[in-house]
């Protein structure tokens, strides 16, 4: 008898389902500060290989940190926007390790005191049957520390360069509880956390350019067990799909290891997003390997509350806040709050156009249909959107006031002033002759044409085919230029027929 090993193609579902993931992470977030953590060097992607460098980064004997106020401010923010409490005094380690892109062969970083602790974040799942449920997903605590130079790779493999332009970049490293337990929350929990950093101005969250990573570690256990599995971490991943992809492979891999009677070791694994596939790297570290100890050169760090409220009183509204507040005060939907709320600039300038008109949905329909397709098709964000709320508003009053139709607004109207900003709609709309018919005695005398010259349709219709009604209002509308306002129409052909 021929026994066939499962692989994580061809577990079944029904076994996968006797199985929990765990999902726990360390997602990486890169500073938006001028300079660097502990020096002054250009704290900014891109540039000439090893030109945002100077003697202090390269760790050159006689150098000495000095810790870059506005970092920590951001990293407070960040913890009050996730509930955390805020460490009064804390402290930085010395994390020792040897790796070519790190020039002092240790990483400053935070173990015993880290600046934030406890807090958490709630995330919006979509589930199998398009519900939407909330989950709070908790950290550990959220710690700073300096990024490490980057190592460039030649095409075959010989050679390797380093970079230290990102050497001494300020992160904050924000830790997970074990909380997570599928892809899909995972990819909703990285996609919060980008959106509260871009929020709150701290970071911008390029994934693409590597500001915001992520290391997922990921365990499996028999559904119903409390004791975790045994843990796999999977590095340095910067797009939340592939994220989500990794996940989902290691899940199938460690449960066909597990089925096929083998066992699972504590490693490190990277992911290919060509193949979809984790592969080992090399077996995890402990705590103990990075031998951790307090940096000498550096002072423990004191926080007063006083401090802390400054830094709480200069926040933005967050997105869970402005989402409840469009719920409650604009009375839109959930989703449409969801939508809106998606980038802070799209959510002010949501607040902008309510200032001006109180067609609120309204409002909130152009946002998310015309103007979200104009910006997707010309790759441009609302930040750079050619009208004005003002304008904008303008445009759905004449709609709302039935001044020009809804068709006339989106087809012409909207088109026409992208190309002209500064134009008044109402004033574009008297040139072209946009403006609707509302004169009954003139669109009763076109419906009386188009009923009269039509009389079989008629006897048609008042025989019970009422779908010719449309045939007739397009009729009168050919009849009037499309200038004759639909709902009158309606009514008028109604009274007649």
């Amino acid at each position: 008898m021929i026994s066939t090993k499962l692989t994580p193609t061809t577990i079944p579902d029904e076994l996968l389902g006797s199985y929990e993931t765990v999902i726990g992470l360390e997602v990486h977030c890169q500073l938006l500060t001028e300079s660097k953590l502990f020096a002054s060097d250009t704290n900014r992607f891109g540039g000439e290989p090893n030109t945002h460098i100077s003697p202090l980064t390269l760790a050159l004997p006689g150098t000495l940190p000095k810790l870059n106020k506005k970092a920590v401010e951001y990293a407070v923010r960040m913890g009050l926007a996730c509930g955390c409490t805020i460490s009064e005094r804390t402290i930085f380690d010395r994390k020792n390790y040897f790796y070519p892109d790190l020039p002092k062969g240790y990483q400053i970083s935070q173990d015993k005191a880290p600046i934030c602790v406890g807090g958490a974040v709630t995330i919006s799942v979509k589930g199998k049957d398009h519900e939407v449920t909330e989950k709070t997903i908790r950290f550990h605590h959220i710690h700073l520390e300096e990024d490490a130079g980057k190592s460039v790779h030649d095409g075959n493999q010989t050679e390797t360069q380093l970079d230290y332009n990102r050497a001494g970049t300020p992160l904050i490293e924000m830790v997970t509880e074990p909380d997570l337990r599928s892809a899909e929350e995972t990819g909703a929990f990285v996609t919060e956390i980008r959106r509260l950093a871009r929020y709150l101005d701290v970071s911008d969250g390029n994934m693409e350019e590597g500001s915001l990573r992520c290391d997922v570690n990921v365990s499996v256990r028999l559904a119903g067990a409390s004791e975790l599995g045994t843990k796999v971490e999977i590095k340095n991943m910067n797009s939340i799909r592939n994220i989500m992809r990794a996940v989902e492979f290691e899940r199938r891999r460690q449960v066909a290891t597990l089925e096929n009677g083998d066992s699972l070791f504590q490693e490190t694994r990277m992911f290919d997003a060509e193949t979809g596939e984790t592969y080992g790297m090399r077996v995890k570290e402990t705590m103990n390997d990075y031998r951790y100890f307090p940096d000498p050169d550096l002072c423990p760090v004191v926080l007063p509350e006083a401090t802390i409220q400054e830094i709480r009183s200069r926040m933005p509204a967050l997105p869970r806040e402005l989402r409840e507040k469009f719920v409650s005060h604009y009375g839109i939907p959930a989703y449409d709050a969801q939508q809106l709320t998606d980038t802070r600039e799209m959510a002010h300038y949501f607040e902008n156009l309510c200032s001006h008109t109180n067609a609120y949905k309204t409002a909130s329909n152009w946002l998310m249909g015309p103007v979200k397709s104009y910006l997707n098709e010309s790759g441009t964000d609302i930040a750079d959107f050619s009208l004005t709320p003002q304008v904008l508003a303008e445009l759905i009053t004449l709609v709302e006031t039935e001044v020009i139709s809804h068709s006339t607004a989106t087809q012409k109207a909207f088109p026409a002033l992208l190309q002209a900003p500064d134009r008044s709609p109402r004033e574009l709309a008297e040139t072209n002759n946009w403006l609707q018919n509302r004169n009954t005695n003139e669109l009763e005398t076109l419906v009386d044409e188009v009923l009269n010259a039509m009389p079989d349709k008629v006897t048609a219709y008042k025989k019970g085919k009422k779908g010719l009604m449309g045939l007739f209002v397009g009729e009168v509308m050919k009849k009037s230029k499309g200038t004759a306002d639909p709902k009158l129409i309606n009514q008028l052909l109604a009274e007649k027929l």
